[in-house]
């Protein structure tokens, strides 16, 4: 067995270790994947916007930011709960 941050891991013997590391993979990059997808739409539409209108470039780019912030927040989530769902379930 090794230990990872205090919590110890079966190796390859199967059970609920592994189960539980496929689930935290996955929660974790289930949440990537969709902030990638938020935020490529937030800069994509930035992009557009401020191709039809210049002079709006100073608005959009504060809510720009904000929506990025956001959006990014989601996969710290989903890092989160994956984390806290590995060490306590048992």
């Amino acid at each position: 067995m090794r230990t990872f941050f205090r919590v110890t891991l079966p190796l390859a013997s199967g059970g609920l270790g592994a189960g539980q590391a496929i689930a935290f993979g996955l929660g974790v990059g289930l949440g990537a994947v969709g902030a990638g997808i938020g935020i490529g739409n937030i800069f994509g539409n930035m992009i557009a916007s401020v191709a039809r209108q210049p002079e709006l470039r100073g608005e959009l780019q504060g809510i720009m930011w904000l929506g990025f912030a956001l959006t990014e927040a989601v996969v710290f989530y989903g890092l989160l709960g994956g984390l806290l769902a590995f060490v306590l379930v048992k």
